[in-house]
């Protein structure tokens, strides 16, 4: 098929040459749209994800943690996988350490004593919890409370990537040293990461103490104010 093709075309052009014709018109051809530079795709706004969207694909991420068996010591004694709550277009996001006993029981972040003091935390910044979302590192309530080993955080931490992803947040605030190091993997205590501004993909990340912290210090919530109020201005939230 392709030699005769090119034999026709052949006879055409010795057919044309013999009558005098010496040059051919070329064919108009559409310009071809060139993507933008990678730094200007970036700048370019994204789409608006629906709500519903959004909600979809926490609980689609929320029933693989229900069934997670990767430390499998932490699925034997959980009661119950603690996912994340709030608003699945929420402009902040609320990162802490790990369940705690109450967490385990609910099934819900941030509900014991120190939860209850994020709330006010919250609160004292004009939000409410509906309008974040708060998530913790690990999902699974670790013995005795102590603290998620670098296994277990490694273990989870697609969860928590993959819900941020989803969430969008403009912001992040981590709370408490374990939650800061895990997602800006750095070993820097938390008293040298507070204060300074930090980015976890899209999203502008601030480092505070953990409220259990100040359960313990009480004289350490001036710092927290502190580092709120830097966060509330820089997402144009009047205090």
């Amino acid at each position: 098929m392709a030699r005769h093709s090119a034999r026709a075309i052949r006879q055409r052009l010795e057919s044309l040459s013999a009558g005098g014709v010496t040059d051919l018109p070329r064919a108009h051809r559409q310009p071809v749209a060139r993507m933008p530079p990678a730094a200007a795709r970036e700048a370019a706004p994204k789409p608006a994800v629906a709500t519903g969207s959004r909600d979809h694909a926490l609980d689609v991420i929320r029933q693989e943690v229900a069934v997670c068996r990767r430390c499998e010591s932490l699925a034997c004694a959980r009661q119950n996988t603690v996912f994340g709550a709030g608003a699945a277009t929420a402009r902040i996001c609320f990162v802490g350490e790990a369940p705690g006993a109450d967490e385990d029981a609910s099934g819900l972040p941030f509900v014991g004593p120190a939860g209850q003091l994020l709330t006010k935390i919250i609160e004292a910044c004009t939000l409410t919890r509906d309008e974040v979302y708060i998530l913790n590192v690990l999902k699974c309530r670790p013995p005795d409370n102590r603290q998620p080993l670098p296994e277990e955080i490694a273990n989870c931490r697609e969860y928590f990537e993959r819900q941020l992803q989803v969430i969008a947040p403009e912001f992040i605030c981590c709370l408490g040293t374990t939650a800061a190091q895990a997602l800006l993997q750095t070993t820097e205590p938390i008293g040298k990461l507070r204060g300074r501004w930090f980015t976890h993909g899209t999203a502008q990340v601030l480092c505070t103490y953990h409220p259990s912290y100040l359960l313990r210090t009480p004289g350490a919530k001036r710092h927290v104010w502190d580092d709120m109020k830097l966060l509330m201005a820089r997402m144009g939230v009047e205090l």
